[in-house]
C-alpha cells in the first residue's frame, strides 16, 4: 500500500484510540484519589499522562501495521480483538474514577489484559512489529493491575 493510501488509515487509528483516551480525560482523579491510600510503588501523579500519551501513540501505530499487514481477508478476525481492548480501555476510568468502583474497574482491567493478549497474538500473526508495539501497553496494564488491586485492597 503506498504511503499516501495507508496515511488516512494511520489517521483514523489515531482518532479512534485518541476517543478512547478522551474518557480518560473526562474522568480525571480528582479529589477523591488525593484522598486514597496508595501502595508501594505507585508513581508521582504527572507520570500517568506521560505513560498513557506515549502508550496511545504506540497502539494507534501498531493497529495500522497490523491493518495494512493483514489481507483483507483476515483484517476483521485481526482487529476486532484491538477495538475491544480500546472499549475496555475506555471503560475503566469511568469506573474507578467517576465511580469508584475499584471492584468492577478491576474487573475491566483484568478483560483488558486478556484482550491484548488477543491483539498480542493476532498482531504477531501478520506482523511482529505490530505486536511489539503492544508489549509495553500490556506491562503497563499489568502494573495498573498491581495499583488497582492494591488501592482497593487498602482502601475497601
Amino acid at each position: 500500500m503506498t504511503p499516501t493510501r495507508s496515511a488516512p488509515i494511520l489517521l483514523g487509528w489515531l482518532a479512534l484510540v485518541m476517543l478512547a483516551a478522551l474518557t480518560g480525560i473526562a474522568t480525571p482523579p480528582g479529589a477523591w484519589y488525593a484522598g486514597l491510600s496508595k501502595p508501594p510503588f505507585t508513581p508521582p501523579n504527572l507520570a500517568f499522562p506521560i505513560a498513557w500519551t506515549l502508550l496511545y501513540l504506540l497502539m494507534a501505530l501498531a493497529a495500522w501495521r497490523a491493518t495494512l499487514a493483514a489481507s483483507p481477508a483476515m483484517r476483521w478476525h485481526t482487529l476486532w480483538p484491538f477495538v475491544a481492548q480500546l472499549a475496555a480501555n475506555a471503560l475503566w476510568s469511568p469506573l474507578f474514577f467517576g465511580l469508584h468502583w475499584m471492584g468492577a474497574a478491576l474487573a475491566v482491567l483484568l478483560l483488558l489484559w486478556a484482550l491484548i493478549l488477543l491483539t498480542l497474538r493476532r498482531f504477531a500473526a501478520v506482523s511482529r512489529p505490530a505486536a511489539w508495539l503492544l508489549v509495553p501497553y500490556l506491562a503497563w496494564v499489568s502494573y495498573a493491575a498491581y495499583l488497582n488491586a492494591a488501592t482497593w485492597w487498602l482502601n475497601g
